[in-house]
């Protein structure tokens, strides 16, 4: 693909384009989106032209453009996250079931977690994750599991990161950090309390592929104070095994996380 003269490829351009409509943004004018993305207006009035005739933007009653149904079409086909999302769902509902907490699914995609699902059940615990959404890695409980089961020289590169210091309790030191993490894996869960949201918990545990590979994170969001360890983690243990054998996955001995019972923070 043929690059603009400011060397930048055109796939490049259009992925800001698309990338342009949020949930705070879901639709915007021709004008409005070029300074978006900080390109000319005709150079974006050219791009959207051709993702139009392509169904992956469409224009509603008001002019404005919009996302189409074909961009989601071809986004779920063959998607692993969408194989990922529908075979964790039923183990996710029964989670919310017997636990009554937030429960949310993530992948690592760079240096943050993406949530492909998240259910809720009431606004009475502070609940920053959404479908779609992102949070920093080191910021979230989901993402130091992750990290906490990495590939080593993935891990010496996220230890070698200036993290940014979200709240008081975000653990930003690289010692800190790699102690937390061999805790993790010796542990086979982690529970934070505070690290990006003050008044709210992650509770994390990882989903295995074979070979000890992480290919998703569960996560229950409570109340600061209110993990209750002794009954929530095994559910949620319980819960990642079902998505692993849901996703084909037959798990060795070591990976099914054996240790003794949590105390409650």
């Amino acid at each position: 693909m043929a690059n603009s003269p400011s060397g930048e490829s055109v796939i490049h351009r259009v992925v800001r384009i698309l990338s342009a409509f949020r949930d705070e943004n879901p639709a915007l004018h021709l004008r409005a989106l070029a300074r978006q993305v900080d390109l000319p207006v005709s150079t974006v009035h050219r791009l959207v032209g051709e993702l139009e005739v392509e169904g992956l933007l469409v224009r509603d009653d008001s002019g404005q453009l919009r996302h189409g149904h074909r961009l989601w079409e071809l986004a779920s086909s063959g998607s692993r996250a969408s194989s990922l999302r529908e075979a964790a769902l039923p183990p996710m509902e029964d989670l919310v079931q017997q636990t009554g907490s937030h429960v949310s699914l993530g992948v690592v995609e760079g240096t943050d977690v993406l949530y492909l699902e998240r259910l809720a059940v009431d606004d009475a615990t502070v609940n920053i994750t959404k479908v779609a959404g992102r949070l920093p890695v080191h910021g979230c409980s989901a993402g130091l599991v992750y990290m906490a089961f990495a590939p080593a020289d993935e891990q010496e590169r996220f230890l070698r990161r200036r993290l940014e210091k979200l709240t008081r309790d975000t653990v930003v030191d690289p010692g800190q950090l790699r102690a937390l993490l061999a805790g993790v894996r010796q542990n086979g869960y982690i529970s934070m309390a505070g690290i990006i949201v003050p008044e709210s918990s992650g509770i994390s545990v990882p989903i295995f592929a074979q070979r000890r590979r992480v290919v998703a994170m569960l996560t229950l969001i409570v109340g600061r104070g209110e993990e209750h360890l002794q009954a929530n983690l095994p559910q949620l243990q319980f819960a990642s095994r079902a998505i692993s054998r849901r996703l084909g996955y037959e798990l060795e001995g070591r990976d099914m996380t054996r240790h003794s019972a949590p105390m409650d923070t």
